[in-house]
């Protein structure tokens, strides 16, 4: 009887073995070989003290965060223009050994000055660092939204990490740079806030928090943004692709005061595949509105040969897909102005931490507010194979 067990038993071992390696072929060959969040909980919050400073610096502004995993360290760009000290980001460590985070868990260990082409400081007012991605190289690119009232591009450039000298500089495309007329281009503060590398290191994505001036209106009440995500080859150091990303109407929760600000600060790119969490953020007036999402451009049509989105049938464009992840005004927090997001470590529990940081305007009113989150990222053949193994198993 064992035998003839054994006998049926080697053909179904066969068979699965067969359909593991076509199925993992599938996927790894396949434009869906896409990771996704199944699952996030929020594990704590953790503030810097008001007008705290380090090796005599002002720490605040800090509108952008990446993680380094070989060192377990984590990089901050202040979006300083130099009022306060010289455009800089800050090296953290955030302790999350007992998968919580917690008030005196994020300690400041270094603050980096940013050098221009001539190795020195950058001039006041000549910069709004916002963005900053890692790369595997020791070496940070950081975007600037640059200043539309003075006719400041913007910028995304490559620093050491250990220096902050640059080293490289990325072209953008004339349709975002900012005219004497103001008939083209980003707009004043609502630019280059996000920046992310994928995993492979070969494309960077950064993405203007709302519409170009020739491609729409900027959020308002009831109205959504039509930004422009923009790829990098950083093989070839050119843009290749853009892609229409649709923003959220503005809140309009509580707004006593008529003030509106809403827009996409920040992009993380998940895998390789274009798939990506993104946060939007409004100011309602009396507080601050922050939604997760999940982003696809599966299926996205490209837009860089598009210089205007008001010209021509923009309405047949197919934007990147979105999926609400959370909505954190559900959070028992009281929420900042969050502009930054990054993967952390894996957790004690086996899961992966998110991490999100707050831009403090350095407003005696506002917090460097830091959340942390457990999230679980599947990817395709992993979910299929969770499904599988119970039915294999009746």
């Amino acid at each position: 009887m064992k035998l003839i067990k054994k006998k049926f038993l080697l053909p179904r071992i066969i068979y699965i073995s067969i359909a593991i390696v076509i199925i993992s072929f599938f996927f790894t060959n396949s434009y869906t070989n896409a990771v996704e969040i199944s699952k996030i909980e929020f594990i704590g919050e953790a503030r810097l003290p008001q007008k705290s400073t380090f090796q005599n610096t002002e720490i605040g502004g800090l509108s952008g965060i990446t993680y380094d995993q070989k060192n377990d360290l984590y990089y901050a760009i202040s979006d300083d223009r130099g009022e306060k000290n010289s455009p800089r980001f800050y090296t953290l460590k955030i302790d999350l050994s007992k998968g919580t985070l917690k008030n005196g868990a994020v300690i400041p260990v270094g603050v980096t000055t940013l050098l221009n082409k001539d190795n020195q400081p950058f001039a006041n007012g000549e910069t709004d660092t916002e963005g900053i991605a890692i790369t595997n190289q020791d070496t940070v690119f950081i975007s600037s939204e640059g200043d539309v009232r003075k006719l400041i591009n913007p910028f995304i450039q490559e620093f050491s990490l250990a220096s902050g000298k640059l080293l490289r500089t990325l072209s953008i495309p004339n349709k975002f740079l900012p005219d004497k007329n103001g008939k083209q281009g980003i707009r004043n503060n609502l630019a280059f806030e996000s920046l992310t590398i994928t995993p492979n290191n070969q494309h960077l994505f950064t993405a203007t928090e709302n519409a170009l001036i020739q491609d729409g209106l900027a959020a308002k009440p009831n109205v959504g943004s039509p930004s422009r995500i923009l790829q990098y080859n950083l093989l070839t150091n050119l843009p290749e692709k853009e892609f229409l990303y649709q923003t959220e109407p503005v809140t309009e929760t509580l707004n006593l005061i008529g003030r509106f600000a809403s827009g996409l600060p920040d992009l993380l790119a998940l895998d390789n595949q274009g798939h990506f969490l993104s946060i939007e953020r409004s100011f309602t007036g009396l507080g601050f509105a922050v939604s997760l999402f999940q982003v696809s451009l599966e299926g996205a049509d490209q837009i860089q040969n598009i210089d205007s989105l008001l010209k021509g049938e923009s309405s047949k464009i197919k934007p990147v897909k979105k999926k609400l992840l959370l909505d954190l005004r559900t959070l028992d927090v009281l929420l900042d102005n969050i502009e930054g997001l990054t993967l952390g470590p894996s957790l004690p529990d086996g899961y992966r931490s998110l991490i999100m940081i707050s831009d403090n305007n350095f407003n005696s009113l506002q917090r460097n507010q830091i959340l942390a989150f457990k999230i679980k990222i599947e990817s395709p053949i992993i979910r299929f194979f969770r499904r599988l193994i119970p039915r294999l198993q009746r």
